[in-house]
Parts: structure tokens; sequence; C-alpha cells
């Protein structure tokens, strides 16, 4: 299964992409934004590349493919937690084992030829690979490093954006969307057709970074959704989901 492309037939590579490779849908246990209205969304402020990144699943991202207006191309993808911190899984057909060592959960990605990216590295509250130091070597397995994710709080951007280019990796910026209001928020533009693995490399590192932010109202109605998604029987804990 390869991600569907709904982009325009006339775009030809070496036409600007807008891509976001970083956003939640209702499969989140922590967002209550419908997959549906989310592309809709995406659509509607100009991205041409979403990849939706739900934790632990990616049954949502299909639902998105699915529902994705013309223009628009939904990359298949997962948040993945791994025992050192959370790890973005691009281009998979299967959602990835949740707590595995980071080694453990790349080489598994890598089996799916997904691409691998870096998750709001130095993180202070939120489950971050850079945080720790000895993780610096997995550095070299990653494809990017989110260097501005719209809802880091404190100097985490900053630190990895210095981060990646010590270690000559390519940073990108991503809205990490809960909200339909938090869509393209952030994101990268880029030169080439995204559209594939190896297009996406081909195109990074992005022309440019769009490094808009979320506003801290908008950010408070995640404990809202955890809440009803505890309800709904969606609360974090269990294995990856099967689509």
């Amino acid at each position: 299964m390869s991600a569907r492309t709904n982009i325009d037939p006339a775009r030809a590579p070496g036409v600007r992409a807008f891509i976001d490779l970083h956003c939640h849908t209702s499969a989140s246990f922590d967002s209550l934004a419908e997959p549906a209205k989310v592309v809709r969304a995406a659509a509607a402020r100009g991205l041409t590349h979403l990849a939706i990144t739900d934790h632990d699943r990616i049954d949502g991202a299909l639902r998105a493919r699915d529902a994705a207006p013309v223009g628009l191309t939904v990359i298949v993808g997962q948040e993945v937690r791994t025992k050192a911190g959370d790890l973005i899984a691009a281009f998979i057909e299967r959602p990835i084992e949740r707590d595995l060592p980071a080694a453990e959960a790349i080489a598994a990605i890598r089996d799916q030829n997904g691409l691998v990216g870096m998750a709001h590295p130095y993180d202070q509250f939120r489950s971050s690979l850079l945080r720790d130091a000895l993780h610096e070597s997995l550095m070299a397995s990653v494809d990017w490093i989110e260097v501005h994710n719209a809802r880091l709080v404190g100097n985490g951007n900053e630190r990895a954006a210095a981060a990646a280019r010590e270690h000559g990796r390519p940073g990108i910026a991503v809205s990490d969307a809960h909200t339909v209001l938090e869509v393209a928020v952030a994101y990268n533009v880029v030169d080439g057709d995204p559209s594939t693995p190896a297009g996406l490399l081909a195109a990074l590192p992005p022309t440019e970074l769009v490094t808009g932010r979320a506003t801290y109202v908008v950010r408070l109605w995640t404990p809202f959704a955890k809440g009803v998604q505890r309800l709904r029987g969606n609360g974090r804990g269990g294995s990856a989901v099967e689509a």
C-alpha cells in the first residue's frame, strides 16, 4: 500500500510543495479532530502534502487519506513511542509496536521502507529522545529532526536546530496539530514532489520553514480531548492498533 496521490497531474517535480510531517486526528488519545475535517482544513490553507501521525496507530491516517480533497497528498504515518522517546514514522503500511527500544523501532519502520523523523527533541514536557545525551547517537539513523515544533514550550526548538546543524540532519517545521485550528500553522516549503519516500528525501532540507505557533488557548483543548477519549475507551496504552 502506498500513499494515495490526489495532487493535480500537471504538478511536476520542480514545482514547490507545502508539507507538514506531524499532524494528529481523533484516532490519537489526545485529539478530537475528525480526519475528514483535518484534510479539508489542510487543503483550504494551502498544504499540498500532510503526514497524519497519530499516536500508536494508523487508522486515522487511512481515513484521512480516503477523505483527502484533490490536490492534497496524505502520507500515512505514526507517532511511535519508544523506550527512549517519540519518533515519527512516515510512508508505513502497518502500525509500529510501541515501547520498543528506539533502534528496534527504527528498524521496524525501515522494514516497511518508511522514513523516520525525530519528534520535538529536547521538549521538557513530552517524551523526547534528546533529553538524554546518550540518545544523540540516534541522529545518524533519522531522516529529519523537528527544529520547529509549533507546540513546544521553552528553548527546545533552538537546541534541536543546533543539534541538526551539528549532526548534518535536515531540520523541518511541523504543526504537531491536535485540533483543526492548528492545521498548517507550521510547515515546510520544498522544491520537488515529496509524495514518495525518495521524493521527500530529495526535497529535504526544505527551502523555507514556516514557523507559526499554536496558541496557549488552543492547547488547553488537549486535556479536554484526553478526558473525552478516555470516556470513549481510547486512552493511551496497549499496543499499536491494526487498521
